[in-house]
């Protein structure tokens, strides 16, 4: 493959969440190849760089100063987001940057306005975006499988475990770095479906929780949102230390039947209707760890081919003002507005 359909990408950020991108590389986008490894903590950049011959750095300055790379892919904590975004694009690098944009909407503004400083591509990697579970559900919902939506449901709920801290104290236990809690963070990648299938979020009222002890923000919410078309969906996230059954991540509810998408990393989605009281399997699952690749593939197809993104930049800030509007919500106790 030559150069000029070779993608250089630097992984900034070596944690566990690069290793799912790595994945979706290596199964989806031969045409990206990682030739920088970034992060503070050596033995995590030596992982990526034993599996993908990168060169690794100890941080990104060292890697822009002498690495060989046209791409950065930014999985840094959240409040590292802003100045390793401004540096990439003032470096002239393209961006692949993991949601949130950032902790607050003001290093969000920020970012936008390095971004328009150049004419590189700017993608917020909000990987449910190419979820094979959410985008089946959207063409079903489009082909009138289910007739007009009603309603939907989305539950986002997992047992703590110590795979993503390694027995350290987790940097997402700390508020003032992750700009909120659960919602902010993992409950993203439930609020973007609810978007992509019923519209644009309105307002939002609801309520915190906090059952896991140490993390500041909360580790559980339950809220309402009402869309722009008045139609409204219900919403809930938990991170618990406790035993959690099987559940329904996602119900969507039409004046022809229902689409169910079922828990876990892997679960089916299943049509229920007249002639299929029972459900019916609509394909094999394909599962959560499945979107990261058709996600690097678009980020590489808009540098490479000057591609449009499925969803632009912008469209990150949908599932941050979303969350923080909750947040309000749940000190006022009223409906609060999205984009107010």
């Amino acid at each position: 493959m030559s150069d000029r359909n070779l993608l250089k990408l630097a992984f900034v950020g070596c944690g566990a969440i690069a290793h799912y991108h790595l994945n979706g590389i290596k199964e989806h986008v031969p045409e990206i190849k990682v030739t920088a490894a970034i992060d503070t903590a050596k033995e995590n950049a030596e992982l990526i760089a034993a599996e993908t011959g990168a060169k690794v750095y100890s941080s990104l300055e060292e890697g822009l100063v002498d690495g060989d790379f046209d791409a950065v892919d930014l999985m840094l904590p959240h409040d590292l987001h802003e100045s390793a975004a401004v540096q990439s694009f003032e470096a002239g690098k393209h961006l692949l940057l993991e949601k949130p944009i950032a902790h607050t909407l003001e290093a969000c503004d920020r970012i936008f306005a390095a971004a328009q400083k150049t004419d590189t591509v700017f993608m917020v990697a909000e990987n449910s975006q190419y979820w094979p579970e959410i985008v089946k559900a959207q063409e079903m919902i489009k082909m009138g499988m289910i007739g007009e939506v009603i309603t939907a449901r989305a539950t986002y709920k997992m047992e703590f475990n110590d795979y993503w801290f390694k027995g350290k104290k987790p940097w997402r236990y700390d508020k003032s770095r992750t700009g909120g809690g659960i919602v902010v963070d993992g409950g993203a990648h439930w609020i973007r479906p609810l978007r992509m299938w019923m519209g644009e979020i309105d307002e939002v009222i609801g309520i915190l929780g906090h059952p896991l002890v140490g993390m500041e923000g909360e580790s559980m919410a339950k809220a309402i949102f009402r869309f722009e078309s008045g139609k409204t969906a219900s919403f809930e996230a938990m991170l618990a230390k406790t035993v959690i059954g099987p559940s329904i991540w996602f119900c969507i509810t039409g004046t022809l039947g229902e689409i169910h998408i079922e828990g876990g990393l892997e679960g089916s989605i299943i049509l229920y209707n007249t002639n299929n009281r029972q459900g019916r399997k609509i394909m094999e699952a394909q599962g959560y760890p499945q979107s990261f690749g058709p996600e690097l593939k678009d980020f590489a197809q808009a540098v490479l081919e000057d591609k449009p993104l499925d969803a632009g930049p912008e469209k990150a800030y949908g599932e941050l003002r979303t969350a923080l509007a909750l947040y309000r919500s749940a000190e006022t106790g009223h409906w609060e507005k999205v984009w107010d």
